[in-house]
């Protein structure tokens, strides 16, 4: 292993030592408030709250590798907030996965 890939996959593994997401993400606060106006009411909001926080050791390995590292799982994560949060549409990839990251 070059010096490079050791620093990334220790950024990785202490990344994904992070507390675990809960029901009040993100995602979850966000569908919420949108699906008190209609059709949006019939999706489940713990659903995207399961993307969102299956998502983050993927966002730890995005956020080390400066954007280089994708995965279905983040891509995924991301279209659930964006989807959800008028906010996260504005937002870039590296700052939604800092945003999951950040997510107690």
């Amino acid at each position: 292993m070059n010096n490079r890939t050791t620093i990334l996959a220790a950024l990785v593994l202490s990344c994904s030592a992070v507390p675990a997401v809960h029901a009040s993400s993100f995602a979850g606060t966000s569908a919420g408030a949108s699906s008190a106006g209609g059709s949006a009411s019939s999706r489940s909001t713990s659903g995207n709250d399961k993307i969102v926080r299956e998502a983050r050791e993927d966002a730890a390995g995005f956020v080390a590798s400066d954007g280089r590292v994708r995965s279905a799982r983040l891509e995924a994560a991301l279209r659930t907030l964006r989807e959800y949060d008028p906010e996260a549409r504005q937002a870039s990839d590296l700052e939604l996965a800092r945003k999951i990251l950040a997510l107690r």
